[in-house]
């Protein structure tokens, strides 16, 4: 789902890559949470990425999150706790969650954030390949919510 080419996997690819842990998801914004807060998030969060060799990219649009984190496999297993945690956010979908030995995709963005415009696009297409009863129910709530088309419209439904 989210291969590109000249994105190295395995053992083929470079002999100095290190093992790097992959989380991908998508969650709604909860109500309140506006572009104001996802910057300063971002600003955090780059901070701290900085210390833990984590990398990433968060798309925010229409009260939906979108990101990928990659790092050290410890390092990303206490970040996706917290997001497990954090308020901000609910119906949270893991996309992709692997471990690999491979460069890393976004090697100078300690956490950077970039447009929707494709948002609708990525998540439908996790929705066709979903298997998980939980995870089909939370894409089609927050597919659902894009259709309606405004952050005034995030209360959970």
């Amino acid at each position: 789902m989210f291969d590109e080419i000249g994105f190295p996997r395995g053992p083929d690819g470079d002999p100095d890559a290190q093992i790097l842990d992959t989380f991908v998801y998508c969650s709604r914004a909860a109500e309140g949470v506006d572009d104001v807060e996802v910057d300063r998030l971002i600003e955090r969060s780059q901070r701290r990425n900085v210390e833990r060799q984590i990398t990433g990219v968060l798309v925010f649009g229409s009260g939906v999150f979108f990101q990928w984190i990659e790092g050290p496999p410890a390092e990303v297993n206490t970040l996706v706790a917290s997001l497990h945690d954090d308020p901000r956010h609910y119906d949270i979908v893991v996309l992709d969650r692997s471990m690999e030995k491979r460069e890393r995709l976004y090697p100078n963005w300690e956490m950077e954030r970039v447009g929707a415009d494709d948002i609708r696009a990525v998540l439908q297409e996790a929705l066709e390949s979903a298997e998980n009863a939980s995870s089909i129910a939370a894409l089609r709530r927050i597919l659902k919510h894009l259709d309606r088309g405004s952050l005034d419209t995030l209360g959970r439904s």
